[in-house]
């Protein structure tokens, strides 16, 4: 099996780690920046409730599994892009643990 470079790897985690972070950041501000800003989005109504409601009922969720999507789209653009491939990884994997 073949090792993977050490700086290649650090980069890999290193670039995955970031997008974790902004994602968290998206989800964060999303969640709690409609609680911060409730005040001036009760004027507005969506589905009969006030938005500051349905954004902290709705909102963030549905945002959160857009989020996961997302995250699974760029995560196999990333793993593309470092030489990551499943099928080689499943190949390795259904073999004896003689033949790794």
């Amino acid at each position: 099996m073949k090792k993977i470079d050490k700086s290649i790897a650090d980069a890999y985690f290193r670039e995955k780690t970031t997008y974790m972070i902004i994602y968290f950041i998206i989800w964060a501000i999303v969640s709690y920046g409609c609680v911060a800003i409730a005040e001036p989005l009760s004027s507005f109504t969506f589905n009969g409730f006030p938005f500051h409601y349905f954004m902290g009922a709705q909102g963030a969720l549905a945002t959160f599994i857009i989020l996961l999507f997302v995250n699974a789209i760029v995560g196999d653009r990333i793993d593309k892009k470092y030489g990551i491939d499943e099928s080689k990884n499943e190949e390795i994997g259904s073999q004896t643990t003689q033949n790794h």
